[in-house]
This record gives structure tokens, sequence and C-alpha cells, in this order.
């Protein structure tokens, strides 16, 4: 994710905090007045923002959705003819970056996409096969006797290794992140090797 150094907008901060209380409590657990009262306007201020709870829980999941494409388009047009490797090592840290610092929207995630109105959760369900189709050239690209049933499986298989990281509590940033690192590397290191 691009680094911002400026003050979120009010309609981040809504976000933000919307996800944060629908991952601890579930979607129909929060009203609208619990989430204005997070950012400090009132209930019906959010909908100068928002349409509504459906709005902004479309708005995080396909959001987010994007921002994993778009990130990893943008580290692989960075990368340009690099090494494969240093490539796959961007992306699995471009994802990392995701996993510790929107821990809430994975929860959210898995919790609640079944709610989204049809049209968006097939925009976010498009969103992610382009997302894993990118990892699994670059990853056949390091590993070329994985075939691509093998390395889309070994995606997958990684992204719910680095998506755990809401059930790991607060452990320490950079000491996860090595950690999850290493993990996901010697996944694909041993998809690679039984195929080898």
């Amino acid at each position: 994710m691009a680094t911002r150094t400026d003050a979120p907008t009010r309609r981040e901060q809504i976000l933000k905090e919307a996800a944060r209380l629908f991952a601890e409590r579930g979607f129909h657990g929060v009203g609208v007045d619990e989430i204005g009262a997070a950012v400090g306007i009132s209930g019906p201020g959010l909908y100068r923002h928002f349409a509504g709870k459906d709005a902004m829980l479309a708005e995080l999941l396909v959001g987010i959705s994007g921002q994993l494409l778009t990130g990893a388009k943008r580290r692989l047009a960075e990368a340009g003819d690099g090494a494969p490797e240093a490539v796959l090592d961007s992306l699995i840290e471009g994802h990392i970056d995701f996993a510790l610092d929107d821990r809430p929207l994975i929860t959210l995630h898995d919790r609640e996409l079944d709610r989204l109105r049809d049209s968006d959760r097939k925009l976010v369900r498009q969103l992610q096969r382009q997302y894993v189709e990118l990892w699994v050239g670059v990853v056949r690209e390091v590993y070329p006797s994985l075939a691509e049933p093998a390395a889309r499986a070994a995606v997958h298989a990684v992204f719910g290794l680095l998506n755990s990281t809401p059930h790991l509590g607060r452990p320490s940033r950079a000491a996860t992140a090595g950690l999850l690192h290493r993990m996901a590397r010697g996944a694909f290191a041993a998809a690679g090797g039984a195929c080898a």
C-alpha cells in the first residue's frame, strides 16, 4: 500500500472505524450512531458521506480488493525486468503490509462478504481473481516446474497463511512481518520443490 503522510479524510476515518466495529461486533451488531460517535459526528451525519451501512461495507470490501490489485501491479511495474525472486519478495511484502495494517478488513471479508449486493460481490471476486493470477505468473517465473493449478493452489495457501493475522494478538510488527515473509517463501519453495 502507498504510504500517506497527510491526515485521513473524514470519509476515510468513517471507513476505518466502520471496519473496526463491523469486525468486532458484526455488520448487524453496529448502528450508524455508533460509527458516527467513533469519529465524532452524529449518526445521521454519516449520510452526508455514505448512503448507509451497506454502502460502507461495499466500499470497504471492493476498495481493499482494488487496492491490493493496484498495489501489486505497481510493484510489478517498479520491478521492471528485475529478478523474479525480488518481485515475489515485493509482492509478499505488500500483502504482509495489508495483513498487518488492515486486519479488521480480513475479518470483515471472512464474515460479511455474502452481505454485499451481487454486483459488488462479483466485483470483489473479479478483483481477487486478477490479484491471484498476477501472483501465479510471478510464482511460476520463480518456480518454472510448478504447473499453473499447483501455483494457484500455493498462492491461495500463502494468502491463507498471511491473512491469519487477526488471530495473532498484538505481536511485534517487525518480527511478525519477518516471520510471515519467511513462512510464505518457505511455502512457495516447498510447493516448487515438490514438483522439481
